[in-house]
């Protein structure tokens, strides 16, 4: 026989307490596959989710803002994201556009730089987060992880640097035959 929680479907604050555990199995299958996280053991991803902070996104709001500090990796769980870099006279360029399982922010997590571009929801978005001082006190405690992590974060670092290297060539050649 099937137990009721008499105050489920009352309210929204109880029903965010007893959430299903497919949801947090999405998430740590999430976690699972990017690259800060994809070696991870079951335990420790357990880990990563007690600092993750869940965020929600209408279409077109800005998640951060070019100049801003940086201080957190987000992860998209739904929805797509844009990067756009601004010029000095206003104008927008589309950097990248990213969408579930992609990550963006790693940079802030190694130069404490501000944001060198904007992310703008483009539909309504579900990201995870991880601030810089959460993610920094994992890794002390955990260092081995943290080298997993910093390797994690290298790898699509230079993925993306490898893509852009070959747009850049791509353009510099087009550039020439004209």
């Amino acid at each position: 026989m099937k137990t009721e929680n008499p105050m489920e479907g009352r309210s929204t604050f109880w029903s965010n307490l007893f959430k299903t555990p497919a949801e947090k199995t999405d998430l740590e299958n999430l976690l699972s596959a990017i690259p800060p996280f994809e070696k991870f053991s079951p335990g420790y991803i357990k880990s990563v989710l007690q600092i993750v902070h869940n965020r929600v996104y209408t279409a077109n709001e800005y998640i951060f803002y070019q100049g801003d500090p940086g201080i957190a990796l987000y992860i998209i769980r739904e929805g797509k994201v844009k990067i756009i870099k601004s010029d000095a006279q206003g104008n927008d360029t589309l950097l990248a556009r990213f969408s579930r399982g992609d990550f963006f922010g790693e940079i802030a997590l190694i130069d404490n730089d501000v944001r060198s571009a904007s992310a703008v929801a483009e539909t309504d978005c579900k990201l995870v987060v991880i601030f810089k001082p959460d993610l920094d006190r994992f890794m002390e405690k955990n260092p081995q992880k943290g080298i997993q992590i910093l390797r994690g974060i290298t790898k699509i670092i230079a993925t993306r640097l490898r893509i852009l290297d070959d747009e850049y060539i791509s353009l510099y050649n087009k550039a020439n035959k004209n």
